[in-house]
This record gives structure tokens, sequence and C-alpha cells, in this order.
């Protein structure tokens, strides 16, 4: 029997690793061990919960007004003293947080062999996401399983010097959770008025803080008026610059729907309702395209070109004006929205989970097996 320590620090590394431990669970060679570093405690619970997935080891590193070199230092810190202190053959973490790339670096230093799942995702440029490019790249250099989501992500890996034979093309698990909430969750009472259609906004991301953000609402404000007819819905999130400069911009615009973040699985139905979606979120470009709901990506640069390659997503940036006019192109012309809604998903089948157990049953039992 194996130990496999499965770390989670945020939001959408809890949507994304769960079906990865469920997948560990209803194996009978390994146990899976979680470890929650307290990055986003108020934010995981829920997620976990929803997956019926029990947490081992809480390390409670944040702290109020936490710099990123202080999350990743005490990360690290906790990491360190756990693998230390409890047998692990292997690690897992998803993605590009602080808690990825210290749990990469604690079991380099551990010399415990770690597991990359979402690997190869890169923009290209450091300051885009950031710090989120330098996480990932770090972690690539560090990890002896890359899982990759696409065939993109793995050329990206390939061309960074990447031993090929470490490498698997596993779709990404992101599609794996939404079809397991789409499946197993009634649809939810959602704040929306069930007579209107609506578009969905969410923003948060660290490169968006100030100017970028003040677009963006402002962008919602000139739609919301363009649009009467229309809702707009925007789950705020807990950031508190987030939630100053969106209140102080939107509060009282009659069709903009301000609310808390909502549970994934509310979330994932949420999206499949919306008309259209206008986000600067990594897991929304994923997610969306396999419902067919059309994104305007609220960035500059995208790590997921696979989705606007194939027409599902568009990459519009965060100036007012050119939010306006291509949301406006989608709301307008059918045949333009269609044909985005109709673009299909690059991301997998819902089975992205199980191809990660198998290569890790076969590598770590030595059954000699390649995807």
């Amino acid at each position: 029997m194996k130990n496999i320590l499965v770390v989670i620090g945020t939001r959408p590394e809890a949507i994304k690793l769960a079906p990865v431990i469920r997948a560990l669970k209803a194996s009978s060679w390994v146990k899976p061990v979680v470890a929650l570093t307290g990055q986003h405690r108020d934010l995981v619970r829920p997620i976990l919960d929803a997956f019926d997935v029990q947490c081992d080891f809480d390390l409670d590193v944040m702290e109020t007004a936490q710099t990123i070199s202080a999350v990743t230092a005490r990360v690290l810190e906790g990491l360190d003293r756990l693998l230390g202190s409890t047998p692990v053959d292997a690690v897992i973490g998803q993605g590009d947080t602080a808690s990825v790339l210290a749990a990469s670096m604690a079991s380099f230093f551990q010399r415990i062999p770690f597991a990359h799942v979402e690997a190869g995702l890169r923009t290209g440029n450091l300051d885009m996401p950031f710090p989120e490019e330098m996480n990932r790249v770090l972690t690539s250099r560090l990890a002896q399983w890359h899982f990759a989501p696409t065939a993109t992500a793995r050329d990206n890996l390939l061309r960074e010097g990447v031993a090929e034979n470490t490498i698997w093309v596993t779709g990404n698990t992101v599609i794996d959770a939404l079809m397991h909430v789409l499946k197993n969750w009634p649809e939810s009472v959602l704040p929306v008025r069930p007579e209107r259609q609506f578009v969905l906004v969410t923003a948060h991301r660290r490169e968006n803080l100030g100017e970028p953000l003040v677009q963006i609402c402002l962008a919602v404000k000139d739609l919301a008026a363009l649009y009467p007819e229309l809702d707009f819905v925007i789950p705020v999130h807990p950031n508190p610059l987030v939630r100053k400069t969106v209140y102080d911009r939107l509060t009282n615009v009659g069709n903009v729907i301000l609310t808390e973040p909502f549970e994934y699985h509310s979330f994932c139905w949420l999206m499949k309702r919306a008309r259209l979606i206008l986000s600067d979120s990594g897991g929304v470009q994923e997610e969306a395209p396999a419902l067919g709901v059309p994104v305007l990506v609220l960035r500059e640069e995208t790590e997921r070109p696979e989705a606007v390659a194939i027409g599902a997503t568009r990459l519009v940036g965060t100036a007012r004006g050119n939010i306006v006019a291509n949301a406006s192109r989608l709301l307008n012309d059918t045949a333009a929205h269609s044909a985005m809604a109709g673009a299909g998903s690059p991301y997998g089948n819902g089975m992205s989970a199980a191809a990660i157990v198998e290569v890790l049953r076969a590598s770590m039992l030595d059954i000699g097996f390649r995807a």
C-alpha cells in the first residue's frame, strides 16, 4: 500500500484535485492523505465537503495581510515538517499557486517524487499572470510526473527540456469535477430572475487589481445601460481590494446583481444558464466551453490558448471600450454567439483523474505502463 500526500491550497486546487482524490480512494493500491495549507481556508472546505473528501492535516498558514513571500515560506516550512514526520511515497499538487510551488520544493528537499497536475500551462510572460507563471515554471523543474491537460501544454514542457517519458496528456480534471457536479446535484436556486437572461461576470486576478478592475466595472455599467433587458450577475471575490472597487462602482445599478461567492455546484449551474460570461478566471476558461457558453477573457494574455484557437473563448483584455464592443457583438449577433457556443471543448472528456491515477499506479508499482 502506497501513501500519496495531496496538497491543496486554494479553491481551484480543491475543485481540480477532488476528482483525483476520489479516484485514489477508489483504488486498492494506495491511501491518499490530504493536507490543506490554509491559503483559501473558507473557500476550500465547502468544496471538499461537496466531493466527500476528508482533510487529514491543516497547516493553517495564513495571516492577515501576508505577502507572497511569507505565504510561500510558511507553506514550505509546514510541509517540510509534515513530510519529515509522515510516511509518504509521493506528493501531488495542482496548478500554479504558492502552495503547489512550496509543495514541489518541500518534496524535492525530502527526496520524495512530486506529481504536477495541470502541468505545462504557459503565457511566456513572468508578469502575466503574476506570480503564477513563475510558480508553474519552477514547479516543472522539480516534478517527476507532469500531467499536461492538452498537447499544447505538453509541447511547452518539451520546449523547456522536460523529458518526454515523464509527460502524460490527460485532459483537465476540472471537466471531471464539472461533470460530477452536474450529474449529482440538482439545479441550484440562483439569485437571478427566471424570466430574464443574464451575463455572468467574475474578476479577481492580482494583475487586474486597480485600474484594470475599474475598467472592467465601468464596462459592465455601460453594458447594463445598453441592455436593460439583461441582468449582470457578479459574484464578488472576498479580496477587500476587489470588493471595494466593485461595490463602489456597481452598487445601485438596477440590473447588476452583486452576490457573495457561490458554492461550486451552484456556480456550475450559474455558468450553464448564462447567456455570456466575462471572466479573468482560468477555471472558467476551461469549464464554460464544455457547457457551450461563450467566454470573453478579461486578461491581456492567457495560458489556455486552446479554447481561443477553436473559438470557444476570446481574449479581450481589460480596456472598457474593447469589453463593451466584444460583448455587444455577441449579444447582438446570434450567429456570432452560436459559433462560439458550439465551438466545443479542448480540455478532455471527464476521465482525467482516472488516467492520472493509472499512470501513478503503473509507475509506483513498476508495471511499466505508458499512456
